[in-house]
């Protein structure tokens, strides 16, 4: 009987252990599932709120949103009112001969008044241009007038007959503008890619570029640009560069081309190129502060002429040489002579003829007075004079 019992024991014990076993491993798995489900907040509110919150993330990034629409939203908005400007040359009324298309470049309409309409273009788009066609986005082709051009800030302005214009761009600002915000460039790469973007960043809202006008090998001026790496190509000058909300933030202008070296592009911001176009369309010309002198940087000079005739202390490596003073300007009234050595205005350092350019252009005005410091004969002096718009 004993050993029955025991069997029946040890029996029972063999039915009952399956049983517990199974028990404790569905209550596990209960409560592995249910921290599972926490974990990742799959039933709740919170859960669902932040699952949407992620996909709106990607969403938005995937479109490109940086303080407005999409990419595409922006180009549809604005790409209507860049323009192809083609560059017609030669000619001849007398022998019969046509002017020939000599190259293209890419134009922006900003404003519209009236029976005209008037597109933004680079300079060295138009330059020698004996005839100027522009093609609008629908492909229509009117004639274009130049009203006026500025080399020192490659712009230009045309003047159109508005019967066939229906879009002008929205102007926006460039002096908010920050390295990593979205920029499109728009216009007709290589002349007869019409309407093509390209996008990227700000590299530098307020980069300095030097200009050499005459090609003479010294810097006539610093240029202000936008540096941005949406790719910038020839027949590209002239066209826009957009912020995310289709608005005008600068006028394509130049595109280095090194070897090794890409996505370096330029453009004049528009909050410095909205003034000058004014005077374009108004006198034909930028006007800017006249001081009436032929000037030449110090260091173009050889040092052999330091001491004659220029007869400047040792001390003075750095200034703008007066090679000529025009009778009847502010310079020759104030005093100025031949050889005299500017090394400041209203006490800001003078050490190249770009400075005094970019002081008189960005920082004066016509009828504003203007310290000057400079040498003569070895000693230091200084005169007020009176700026004029004569040119």
């Amino acid at each position: 009987m004993v050993n029955e019992m025991n069997d029946d024991k040890r029996g029972r014990k063999t039915r009952v252990k399956p049983v517990r076993t199974a028990i404790v491993s569905f209550v596990l798995g209960v409560l592995v599932m249910f921290l599972v489900i926490e974990g990742f907040n799959i039933p709740g509110k919170e859960g669902t709120e932040e699952a949407t919150s992620k996909s709106t993330t990607v969403k938005a990034s995937a479109e490109g949103v940086d303080g407005g629409g999409s990419i595409a939203e922006a180009v549809e908005k604005s790409r209507p009112s860049v323009v192809s400007v083609v560059n017609f040359k030669g000619g001849n009324m007398f022998e019969g001969s046509e002017p020939q298309p000599a190259g293209s470049g890419s134009g922006v309409i900003y404003e519209k008044e009236g029976n005209k309409a008037y597109i933004v273009t680079n300079h060295h788009v138009v330059e020698g241009a004996s005839k100027l066609e522009v093609a609008l986005n629908d492909g229509s082709k009117i004639p274009a007038k130049l009203l006026g051009s500025d080399a020192l800030l490659d712009l230009a302005v045309l003047e159109v007959d508005s019967g066939k214009v229906k879009d002008v761009i929205e102007i926006g600002k460039s002096s908010s503008l920050k390295p990593g915000q979205r920029a499109i460039a728009i216009g007709n790469p290589l002349g007869f890619l019409a309407g093509t973007v390209t996008a990227g960043v700000i590299s530098a809202a307020d980069r300095s570029m030097p200009v050499d006008i005459n090609k003479d090998g010294a810097v006539d001026w610093q240029s202000e640009v936008i540096q941005t790496d949406a790719s910038i190509n020839p027949g590209n000058s002239g066209g826009a560069l957009i912020n995310m909300d289709g608005e005008l933030i600068g006028i394509n202008s130049s595109k280095i081309a090194m070897e090794n070296v890409e996505g370096i592009g330029f453009a004049i911001p528009v909050d410095i190129a909205l003034p000058a176009l004014k005077d374009l369309r108004e006198y034909g010309e930028v006007k800017r502060p006249f001081i009436g002198i032929v000037p030449v940087s110090l260091s173009q000079i050889p040092s052999q002429y330091y001491d004659e005739p220029l007869n400047l202390p040792d001390e003075v490596k750095e200034g703008i040489v007066v090679r000529q003073a025009e009778p009847g300007t502010p310079a020759g009234e104030a005093g100025l002579q031949q050889y005299d050595v500017i090394t400041m205005l209203d006490g800001e350092k003078m050490t190249k003829v770009s400075d005094l350019r970019k002081y008189l252009y960005n920082e004066k005005e016509v009828g504003s007075k203007v310290e000057v410091t400079y040498y003569r004969n070895g000693e230091q002096k200084t005169t007020t004079l009176t700026l004029s718009d004569l040119q």
